[in-house]
């Protein structure tokens, strides 16, 4: 299919019905600080669904693996380089059609815990980018007390998450910090009430929208992303257990979701396609939040990246966003 007809196509398309495919990398579950990945992504294609299904045939026959399903890992393998730039590329298949939306999980941990208990997520970044002047192991403990405080799950005392809490704020304090940082965490110290009664909600039953998960927030941006300009919008998501009944209800509401289905990614191409592009997002945006990143590849993936993505490391968000 040519650059030029797809082009024309999606122009025909503007200000009516948009069914977007959507997939995500690295999500687990409400463990954001010392989970198997440092970085969430979520994917999300819009293309015709027989175009969608000719560039996964194309994959399989440049990669030529015998596997039955294939994965981001397969474009992702150094013999497959030429594979993975032509798909992230121009004249690839997204190209003009994909959008990916980054979070940063510490940095989204410390972003929702300064928004629950301040009332305001504005704090948070200059706290986050302080970081460095507590020592590592400070830092550390004070982000798996907020991911404790948060997470629905209690394995002990329902106090004992709240109490873990403000003993890591109080370490923070110790280290007498100045600025914004010196200005933010006496106001977490004193917002201890506010602790208690999220928690009290936590046990009275599961919220709508769980305070840890970045599926949801990710959405909500996906739609107005393929929203903006008057678009009705449809959304395809592969099969996920947060998201029940009651909170696509909660998305469709909040959104203004036309539409909302849950399908096998295996039976979607189209999903196949955003299951590629967020898992090679989300080893692309690592790679580079861990200080070794390809430069290629990241210049490859800025055009599909969301410019309000949680990010929150000030090196690598740089180099991520640079135009």
């Amino acid at each position: 299919m040519s650059r030029h007809r797809e082009s024309t196509v999606r122009a025909r398309t503007e200000g009516r019905l948009l069914e977007v495919a959507c997939d995500e990398s690295g999500s687990d579950g409400e463990n954001l600080t010392s989970g198997n990945t440092d970085v969430f992504a979520h994917a999300s294609v819009h293309l015709p669904l027989p175009w969608a299904a000719a560039h996964v045939r194309e994959i399989r026959d440049r990669i030529r693996s015998p596997a039955e399903e294939y994965k981001a890992t397969h474009l992702l393998r150094e013999k497959h380089r030429a594979v993975l730039e032509w798909f992230l590329g121009a004249s690839g298949p997204l190209h003009g059609h994909a959008h990916v939306l980054l979070v940063e999980k510490s940095f989204f941990v410390v972003d929702r815990v300064v928004d629950l208990l301040l009332g305001d997520p504005a704090p948070a970044l200059p706290l986050f980018r302080g970081r460095g002047c507590f020592g590592h192991e400070r830092w550390r403990r004070f982000l798996e007390a907020s991911n404790d405080l948060m997470r629905a799950r209690s394995d002990g005392h329902p106090e004992g998450p709240v109490d873990s809490f403000f003993r890591a704020v109080e370490d923070l304090l110790r280290t007498r910090p100045r600025g914004d940082a010196g200005e933010t965490l006496p106001l977490l110290a004193g917002a201890r009430d506010r602790a208690r009664a999220y928690r009290a909600r936590i046990a009275d039953g599961p919220a709508v929208v769980p305070a840890l998960n970045p599926l949801l927030p990710a959405l909500v941006r996906t739609a107005a992303y393929w929203g903006a300009g008057g678009h009705r919008v449809s959304l395809v998501h592969d099969e996920q257990n947060v998201l029940t009944a009651q909170r696509i209800a909660w998305l469709k509401e909040t959104t203004g979701l036309f539409g909302f289905r849950l399908v096998d990614s295996r039976l979607d191409p189209r999903v196949q396609l955003a299951d590629f592009l967020a898992g090679i997002a989300r080893k692309i945006a690592s790679d580079e939040l861990n200080g070794h990143g390809d430069p290629a590849l990241t210049a490859l993936l800025r055009p599909y990246l969301d410019g309000d993505s949680l990010w929150g490391d000030e090196r690598s968000g740089a180099s991520l966003r640079r135009t």
